[in-house]
């Protein structure tokens, strides 16, 4: 959500109707070309458009997630590549675009599924401070936060929160994998040690549990997120949009199946279901009030 998109105004204006079109195919995770293929709309049309709508998604929850009334909140990183993997970066295609690794720092509200925070950056320090200063400053209450044992979110947690938090950890522990299995499948898990590390977490609220089931919703719905594929971003500009936009439809558009509403009404920030096409309409309402102050 901090990463900046630039708004591009030199598109080709779309109809309202072929616009959601395009929208609704991305949130379904189809890829460009797929929506390419559907919508019959240029490719470079769809990526100007991806730029845009993800430059209006990422500023209205920026301005939308505040002073939320979160109590249990669960964080974790998400790995994807921009261009190619780190291992195989070159001049070239740095020249071009990539970036290698990058992560996605995420957190979501145990009881409302609301994702209210998220950030994309490298897995280090720097990054775990970034994300849980931005994480902090949506909050109007002490929360009970529990992370993976990622050796830079204590620091991160002391220096946004300080006390003011009930902090632990989740270590899971691994058992060992036949020689077949080591490069696609997890290894399995043999337990868990939990580590209450500021203040007074409930232990039975110590999980990482809806998290990790969020991270299987973001590679099932964003393309750019699919394992072992060819689907992966070129640039990091496009990715933060994918993103930001995959955010917005998580968080306004689609029903939770266990809550029957979307995390944004559980979370109380809207009253109402919102749809590709209300999207569409407030994203379109914001770009006629830019051109007008312009």
């Amino acid at each position: 959500m901090l990463v900046q998109l630039k708004h591009n105004r030199l598109m080709n204006r779309l109809s309202s109707e072929d616009r959601i079109k395009v929208i609704s195919a991305l949130i379904e995770g189809c890829s460009v070309r797929s929506t390419v293929r559907m919508t019959g709309v240029a490719k470079k049309t769809v990526m100007r458009l991806v730029l845009e709508v993800g430059a209006f998604c990422s500023h209205y929850q920026d301005s939308a997630f505040r002073n939320l009334n979160c109590r249990r909140v669960q964080v974790d990183e998400l790995w994807a590549f921009i261009g190619a993997k780190q291992k195989n970066l070159t001049p070239e295609n740095v020249a071009r675009g990539a970036v290698g690794d990058i992560w996605l720092w995420t957190a979501v509200d145990a009881d409302t599924k609301l994702v209210p925070s998220w950030l994309l950056g490298d897995r280090n320090a720097p990054t775990a401070r970034m994300f849980m200063l931005d994480l902090a400053s949506r909050l109007s209450n002490r929360v009970q936060l529990t992370s993976d044992s990622h050796g830079a979110y204590l620091r991160a947690v002391e220096g946004a929160f300080g006390h003011d938090i009930d902090y632990a950890q989740l270590q899971k522990l691994y058992g060992e994998t036949s020689e077949s299995e080591k490069r696609y499948s997890p290894a399995q898990c043999i337990g868990c040690k939990r580590q209450e590390l500021i203040g007074y977490p409930d232990p039975k609220y110590i999980s990482t549990s809806f998290v990790e089931r969020h991270n299987l919703s973001i590679r099932m719905t964003n393309r750019r997120y699919t394992r072992l594929t060819n689907a992966f971003s070129k640039k990091i500009e496009n990715h933060a949009a994918a993103v930001a936009l995959g955010y917005f439809a998580y968080n306004f558009i689609k029903i939770h199946r266990s809550l029957r509403v979307t995390p944004a009404m559980a979370a109380g920030v809207t009253d109402r279901l919102w749809d590709v096409s209300d999207l569409v309409a407030a994203w379109e309402a914001s770009e006629r009030a830019e051109e007008r102050a312009a």
